[in-house]
């Protein structure tokens, strides 16, 4: 009985892998339709994102089966509630580069100035989702506050990123529209961070019982 339950603990963890790999394509592709101008990659986001709610929907059935079927031990519970919150952030992480998807056409097709970060910033927010599936399906806490830790980093590029558009803005006050779109965009990565370090933050309830994250306002 105990054999059969761990498998089908490790298939939940695997279709958590699948589902943290199709929050990191979405990530990378909003990422690469903003700095390419690329309408084709964008207009991939969308079928992505309802595929991330349907894996949503069989995470959660799978584990409602597990809790009813089953009588899972304190930390079994632990772990399989900590995956029915996870699911939650991480279909935001695909409702949110969807978001990102549906400012790109506001942009003109502006080549993204250099000294605005997005890029590195959508670059660190991909490896914190990356890592915060990794942590739970390896149930590692170093890994998980990490991800926590990177947190910090992603808001630094966030508040940079704030910066510079203000100085663009100043410049050319023409130009504001174009910046608060940009600014948008920054927002939305920011709270990809900020689902993943709640993810993070969720690996650490299941392995220890305590959770100090709270969940991302939006």
């Amino acid at each position: 009985m105990r054999t059969r339950f761990d498998e089908q603990l490790n298939t939940l963890g695997q279709e958590l892998i699948k589902m943290g790999a199709l929050c990191e394509e979405v990530i990378s592709l909003a990422a690469s339709a903003l700095i390419q101008k690329d309408d084709s990659l964008a207009a991939k986001i969308a079928p992505l994102d309802h595929e991330i709610d349907e894996k949503e929907r069989q995470i959660e059935s799978m584990c409602l089966r597990l809790l009813l079927r089953r009588q899972p031990v304190a930390r079994d519970l632990r772990q399989i509630s900590a995956a029915l919150k996870m699911v939650t952030d991480m279909e935001r992480i695909g409702d949110q580069a969807e978001d990102v998807a549906e400012i790109l056409p506001f942009l003109n097709d502006r080549t993204l100035p250099e000294h605005i970060k997005i890029r590195e910033m959508a670059k660190a927010t991909i490896k914190m989702v990356t890592d915060s599936v990794d942590a739970y399906v390896k149930q590692d806490t170093s890994i998980a506050e990490a991800v926590i830790a990177s947190d910090d980093i992603v808001d630094d590029y966030f508040t940079s990123i704030k910066s510079s558009l203000i100085s663009l803005i100043a410049q050319n006050p023409n130009d504001g529209e174009y910046a608060l779109d940009l600014l948008m965009v920054a927002k939305y990565f920011e709270r990809i961070g900020d689902h993943a370090t709640n993810i993070a933050g969720w690996v650490l309830f299941s392995v220890t019982g305590e959770k100090s994250i709270q969940p991302p306002t939006d």
